[in-house]
């Protein structure tokens, strides 16, 4: 009879248990990251009892198996933050605090004044750095945001293709960087058509580069390019080297273009003799309007860091206000072939057990492990209408179980009353 209370108190002690792991769940049910855990009951050895009959077995109770995590995916929320991460599929985090690894579902990262990608407890995110040109080197490490300036290309080639109006007459007058009356000093007289394009000098300054088309046969055009004089700007120069010629074929098609690259002084603090490759090939001699077909050049000037933007599979790319991006290092995962095995220990972190097995480090979307989703955070996955199905029903356990105290407390009351 007396094993009837111990037993009871077994079952109050394990559903006792399961109350507290559906507290610890529901208070969670908002913790970004956050696995629920469960409890996996277990009977107690049984005990042999001897009759007449031959031996019987009853039960001794129950006892607490297990409490182990659910790593069951959450569901997503979208954030304006890019550096806002959740993992699509397996894997975990992986977070250095002072030289300890640690591992989390959680992903709300931000940068540190450092430039280091940090969690709210300044743990830094690890991940493939990149060298100084944006290439992954496959060292795994703190993750770090080093590049925040994007340095001036100084312009080198230029790709200019235009349509020259083969039905021009053939320009008589030389072309000249003359004043014409209109306030202006040296500016160019005598040409055909004309178009103008941005280049770069080696500190970042952009010059206005015009290139002037002037027929002088009727297969050929001189193309001259002038630029503002740095040191005043009322005043126009012409390159070294301008004009070059281009020769067309009777079908309007380029097949010649004869001269030297143009060299251009942009100013005594700067890169003096710039000389800048004009590509022109595309350009063509049709009996219609002057057209621009392409136009750019590979220069650019300074940038500072706008934004980050995070791929699926981990690569950080940096976007600079001069257009430009750079990879600045690649977010990498960890996999555990027994992650409900890992060591709890609060604030959203596991750490690597010997049941659990060493991780796996890889980028996301290889060897078995989810994407990543950046501007996104993953939600817990506490289903709140389940934990309290499993509330009331563990309630109910430990209500039953303390009833059999008590009927077992009236019991042991009758047979005292014997002696009476």
């Amino acid at each position: 009879m007396l094993t009837s209370l111990f037993t009871a108190i077994s079952g109050m002690d394990a559903n006792g248990t399961e109350l507290s792991v559906i507290g610890d769940n529901i208070a969670n049910m908002n913790t970004v990251g956050f696995k629920k855990s469960r409890v996996a009951f277990g009977d107690v050895l049984s005990q042999s009892i001897t009759n007449s009959a031959g031996s019987v077995q009853v039960g001794r109770g129950v006892f607490v198996q297990e409490v182990g995590p659910l790593f069951t995916q959450g569901a997503f929320e979208t954030t304006e933050n890019a550096l806002d991460l959740a993992i699509d599929g397996d894997g975990f985090f992986t977070v250095n605090d002072n030289g300890a690894r640690y591992y989390t579902r959680a992903g709300h990262f931000e940068v540190n004044r450092d430039g280091y990608i940090v969690n709210s407890d300044s743990q830094r995110l690890q991940g493939y750095l990149a060298d100084p040109s944006g290439n992954i080197t496959g060292t795994n490490g703190d993750l770090q945001v080093i590049a925040t300036q994007s340095p001036a290309l100084i312009t080198g080639s230029a790709n200019v293709a235009v349509n020259l109006n083969a039905a021009l007459e053939i320009e008589t007058n030389a072309f000249t960087l003359d004043g014409d009356g209109d306030g202006t000093s040296n500016d160019p007289l005598n040409y055909s058509s004309s178009t103008t394009l941005s280049v770069y000098d080696s500190q970042g300054g952009t010059h206005q580069v015009t290139l002037y088309y002037t027929k002088t046969d009727d297969n050929e055009w001189d193309v001259h390019y002038v630029y503002q004089d740095p040191a005043d700007t009322s005043r126009y120069l012409e390159a070294t080297n301008s004009p070059q010629t281009l020769t067309f074929d009777t079908d309007g098609n380029l097949t010649g273009v004869t001269g030297s690259d143009p060299v251009f002084d942009f100013g005594t603090s700067v890169t003096a003799n710039q000389s800048i490759d004009f590509d022109h090939t595309g350009t063509m001699q049709f009996a219609s309007n002057f057209a621009v077909l392409k136009l750019d050049q590979d220069g650019y000037p300074s940038g500072s860091l706008r934004n980050l933007v995070i791929s699926d599979a981990g690569m950080i790319t940096g976007i600079f206000t001069n257009g430009q991006t750079r990879v600045i290092g690649q977010v990498t995962l960890a996999k555990f072939i027994a992650p409900t095995e890992l060591a709890k220990l609060g604030r959203n972190l596991y750490a690597e057990s010997y049941d659990s097995g060493q991780p796996i480090i890889s980028a996301p979307a290889t060897s078995g492990l989810g994407k990543v989703a950046s501007n996104t955070l993953e939600l817990s996955n506490v289903d709140l209408a389940v934990e309290f199905v499993k509330m009331i029903s563990a309630q109910r356990g430990f209500q039953a179980n303390s009833r059999i105290i008590t009927a077992t407390d009236d019991l042991m009351q009758e047979v005292v009353n014997l002696k009476r």
